[in-house]
């Protein structure tokens, strides 16, 4: 099928009523790269995500992939018996045949991802891309002496199938990085995948919650308007989980409280966005943070809400085991007392924290159903919905119906209705000291303010928005900037203590995924409704993995799946609308550290899932595996490099259901285990950073105290995951809410003892 045909097709989308979201900004010019490093780029990713024509259409085009048509109209046939509702065979040549490198949205994603990332990790791949265009730098990267841009489709696709096979790192590094940008992108922005896989950018019955008027504070432009002060109580840096917590309590208490974010407030009429635009508008770094040595990606908010504005309705108290911990190998014995189930309490009643009438999705019923038939442990999880249905699914991208009761729907329009003022848009430079006082005393923050373009949105240039620097004074100072930038503030204010960026945890995850012959319709429902705990203490010492279900936005899940080939990957993805995915998420024992930038100032992660964590990870997926079979799947796959998905044959001999005991699919776990999950080329993902300002029983041990005092400093405190003695191995949600409630109690009594 030709483009204007293919175009037509794309064109024939219904448009229904939905978001109005924000938009995207005028493309980064991409000048990191010349043209001939563009060129062998695309070359590359054109065998990533192939045009697959019938081969009379592809006598002279070496980008295009051809397959006798015969066996064109026998895949296609064969594809719609495998589809509930199958598109039709026009839809389905169209998709082959689509070429991701010629869509100007696709090359404008793949620019704005790689303009995000370090300039030396810019300068090495483009050294890299140089050598590929000649033919030493071919012949060695390679073992070809045609530059691979010169060579057919097919003899790229062999070399990406080599380089993920090599004995060496490099090639395996070069590898993962190409495969992971070229899916992702093309996941976001190609509306052929939306239309063979059903997929709706709205969700079904989309209706926007209420608008909060949050009234953020204004500053004129022009040198004449000074540099602005503002005076305050208490200044909360951060909207998140723990920051909003604060404010509350604070605000309910009669301080003056002033919370701000370097993120923008997007109201429910503009949520959920598009997959490309809630990377850029919802997300630190466009969604793409990623370890120094790529072997983890970690996704962060950074919006008005921060996390909790994009996280996934999940709310589980942190427990038993690790509060022990906490206080007995931690010397924080509050964490064992009944104040502290006091301050989970508070918080889960005022969300309407409940698993009472919880809709499952499909994939989390399969979880359900296939731990119940092996004798594993598994349960319902708690959403705080406050008791509504919230059969959303697309929250990743930001909780449109408003039911979802997080920061920016109900922690801080509380606030605010207790007298609260907020700024978005605020960047903090750093902490403020009395320098009249012999030891360090905060006394408030300064930082640069950046407002909303003309027409109200965030797209325009910087250098068109007005820009201030603003000074807050306060008595009090709460940093809830959250893992990846608390500790960064701290460090720009000059504290020294060298606990300060470090501990770093992020509950490392793999992925899972199965098919099954019913429509699953995997975007629908809650994104977390069901978890099993059988895995979550291999160690005896509370390490291990939980197993949940994940986000089936297409982006986060296609860009993790396993490349084996370009007709295999769109075959694959094409059949999405059958498929569930799951993660195996580990309390991890080991840790990382966080610290800026040099150049840009941003978090740089150093951090690699130990061979421990690693292997509890392991452990988990074979866990999933045996689960996804007992519950009927047809076909699993898990995101293991080298392992080949397992097809359940439909011919067995066997009298009985041998279930997980089928000598096919036990030589098949094998195969699992004997690839290892080694990184950095295993696919690791992390949405939970927690640690690196740790609360600790003494100054040698950690950053602050068990009030989340810091302890180099007076009227200074730190409110956000980063405080956790260590990993928590629950979604933090809810024990970040509760830490935070304990400390704004504590900072309401501190302040009293003040007045």
């Amino acid at each position: 099928m030709d483009s204007q045909a293919a175009s037509t097709l794309t064109s024939s989308v219904p448009i229904l009523p939905g978001p109005k979201c924000p938009g995207l900004p005028t493309p980064p010019t991409g000048d990191f790269f010349d043209d001939t490093q563009w060129t062998v780029l695309f070359a590359l990713f054109d065998a990533i995500l192939p045009s697959i024509t019938a081969t009379p259409k592809v006598t002279d085009d070496k980008s295009q992939y051809g397959i006798p048509e015969a066996d064109i109209k026998d895949l296609i046939a064969n594809t719609k018996k495998n589809l509930i509702e199958p598109p039709s065979d026009d839809l389905l040549e169209a998709y082959l045949a689509d070429r991701p490198s010629t869509d100007p949205n696709f090359t404008y994603g793949v620019r704005r991802i790689l303009s995000t990332a370090p300039s030396s990790a810019l300068k090495q791949l483009g050294a890299v891309l140089t050598a590929l265009s000649t033919r030493p730098g071919s012949l060695i990267l390679t073992g070809y002496v045609v530059p691979l841009h010169e060579q057919p489709i097919h003899i790229r696709e062999s070399i990406l199938q080599a380089w993920s096979k090599s004995w060496f790192g490099t090639p395996r590094t070069l590898f993962k990085s190409f495969t992971v940008v070229a899916k992702a992108v093309w996941a976001q922005t190609n509306p052929l995948l939306k239309q063979v896989t059903g997929f709706p950018d709205v969700p079904v019955n989309w209706k926007p919650g209420k608008t909060e008027d949050f009234g953020f504070l204004q500053f004129g432009a022009g040198a004449e308007a000074g540099d602005a002060v503002i005076d305050t109580d208490v200044v909360i840096v951060g909207s998140g989980c723990g920051g909003a917590v604060v404010a509350k309590t604070l605000a309910e208490a009669g301080h003056r409280v002033l919370v701000v974010d370097k993120g923008y407030y997007y109201p429910p009429e503009q949520l959920p966005m598009t997959q490309e635009q809630g990377a850029y508008h919802l997300y630190e770094n466009n969604g793409i943070v990623n370890s120094i040595d790529n072997s983890i990606n970690v996704a962060a908010g950074s919006c008005w809400g921060g996390g909790g504005s994009i996280n996934w309705s999940v709310s589980l108290q942190t427990q038993g085991y690790v509060r022990r911990e906490w206080a007995e190998e931690h010397g924080l014995p509050f964490f064992q007392t009944a104040e502290y189930q006091a301050s989970l309490d508070r918080v889960c009643d005022f969300m309407g924290v409940s698993d009472v009438g919880v809709k499952q999705s499909h994939r989390g019923q399969k979880l359900l159903d296939g731990a119940r038939k092996l004798g594993l442990d598994a349960k319902v999880c708690p959403q705080n919905s406050g008791g509504k249905e919230h059969w959303c699914g697309h929250c990743h991208l930001g909780c449109g119906s408003g039911e979802k009761q997080g920061p920016a729907i109900s922690w801080l329009p509380t606030a605010a209705k207790n007298g609260a003022q907020f700024i978005e848009g605020f960047a903090v430079d750093k902490i403020l000291w009395d320098e009249t006082t012999r030891g360090k005393k905060a006394v408030g923050i300064v930082g640069t303010w950046t407002s909303r373009d003309v027409n109200g949105t965030v797209l325009a240039p910087v250098a068109e928005r007005t820009t201030r620097t603003i000074t807050i004074k306060a008595k009090k100072v709460v940093v809830s900037g959250g893992t990846l930038n608390s500790p960064l503030v701290l460090m720009r204010s000059g504290l020294k203590n060298p606990h300060i960026g470090r501990n770093l945890h992020l509950h490392p995850v793999n992925f899972i995924a199965g098919y099954f012959e019913e429509d699953a319709r995997p975007w629908e429902g809650g994104i977390i409704t069901s978890v099993c705990t059988s895995f979550e203490n291999l160690d005896g010492h509370g390490h291990g993995s939980k197993l949940e279900a994940t986000c089936m936005l297409p982006y986060a899940i296609l860009n993790g799946m396993p490349w084996l080939s370009g007709l295999d990957f769109k075959l694959a993805a094409l059949r999405l609308r059958h498929m569930g995915g799951y993660i195996s998420l580990a309390r991890d024992r080991d840790t990382g550290r966080v610290y800026p930038d040099p150049t840009t100032g941003k978090p740089t992660i150093d951090y690699t899932p130990s061979p421990f964590d690693a292997a509890n990870v392991l452990e988990g997926i074979i866990g999933m595996a045996n689960i996804l079979h007992a519950a009927g799947a047809t076909e699993i796959r898990p995101f293991v490099p080298g392992v080949e998905p397992f097809v359940r044959s439909s011919d067995s001999q066997s009298e009985i259901d041998l279930g997980i005991t089928d000598p096919e699919f036990v030589a098949w776990l094998a195969t699992i285990r004997a690839a290892g999950n080694k990184p950095p080329h295993a696919a690791f993902t992390s949405a939970h950073q927690m640690g690196t300002c740790r609360m600790s029983s003494h100054s040698g041990e950690g950053v602050v105290d068990a009030r989340g005092k810091v302890w180099e400093a007076e009227n200074l405190y730190v409110a956000d995951a980063s405080v956790f003695p260590s990993a928590s191995g629950v979604n933090p949600m809810i024990t970040v809410m509760a830490i935070a409630d304990w400390i704004a109690r504590g900072v309401v009594s501190d302040l009293k003892g003040q007045k």
